[in-house]
């Protein structure tokens, strides 16, 4: 009996693979600000593509979900470093808050990885859970008077950042499709 492809188990990874899958999320969660940094400054819109589009998000996203929540989290919580390292982006007072979001993220579709539900169930969760812990973390640090972030500026964020949300929803379980095909033909 086939079963649907949305639903199938991914592949597990060699420590090698899972190496090379760190690499490449951090690599491609600094690139793609970077790009959309540079073509909002040609397009006069400034960094509004990057929090339109969520490029940090992408990569974070995916490698929960092909190499595990230990994995996920740890690119989750090192790409807004590498990516403030070198280029400064993103500004100070959100890094804190993105390193906990986007751990949520790779840790949540990581945990989520062998669960038997499709994709997309699997990437909601994940975007709810990151954009809560998020939200808990900025209350909790203005409670403390230590950022001048607020729990409606997450509102702000999510409304503007709908488009990546479903530019998530469309690229990642296409991703994982492409994958699972792979791996299917090597067998």
């Amino acid at each position: 009996m086939k079963q649907n492809t949305m639903i199938r188990q991914l592949p597990k990874l060699t420590l090698r693979a899972k190496i090379l899958s760190v690499v490449f999320a951090l690599a491609a969660a600094v690139a793609l600000p970077q790009i959309l940094h540079v073509a909002g400054r040609a397009l006069g819109v400034g960094t509004a593509l990057g929090e339109i589009w969520l490029p940090m998000h992408l990569p974070i996203l995916l490698v929960g979900l092909l190499a595990g929540p230990a994995v996920g989290g740890l690119a989750g919580v090192f790409a807004p470093m590498l990516s403030f390292l070198l280029s400064g982006m993103p500004v100070v007072a959100a890094l804190p808050f993105m390193c906990i979001e986007l751990c949520a993220y790779g840790f949540c579709t990581g945990a989520l990885r062998s669960m038997r539900v499709p994709v997309a169930v699997k990437l909601l969760a994940a975007q709810l859970l990151g954009r809560g812990v998020r939200t808990l973390a900025i209350l909790l640090a203005s409670v403390g008077g230590h950022t001048a972030l607020t729990a409606g500026s997450v509102w702000t964020a999510v409304k503007a950042g709908l488009p990546g949300l479903a530019l998530q929803w469309i690229l990642i379980p296409l991703a994982v499709w492409v994958i699972e095909k792979l791996h299917a033909n090597e067998k």
